[in-house]
């Protein structure tokens, strides 16, 4: 989960980008930090690099297999 300090310097933004999963070692749209649904891990991606492949952190069977949502970006700056 990630958390910050500064309420003012974050802002809501109901666009469809943050409501997609994205597969290890695809790339995705936009740049900012990526959560993994299954376990919570954070990342921070880049526009034009791929997410981290498979084997970047492995889950346990109730977790779920890796998939990675967008959760905070600058992009519509």
């Amino acid at each position: 989960m990630a958390y910050y300090k500064y309420p003012a310097i974050l802002r809501q933004w109901d666009h469809a980008e943050f409501d997609k999963l994205y597969e290890p070692g695809t790339t995705a749209s936009w740049s900012g930090i990526y959560n993994c649904q299954g376990c919570g891990r954070e990342i921070v991606h880049t526009t034009g690099k791929p997410l981290p492949p498979q084997n970047h952190h492995q889950h346990t069977p109730a977790q779920g297999k890796i998939q990675w949502r967008l959760i905070v970006t600058d992009a519509a700056s």
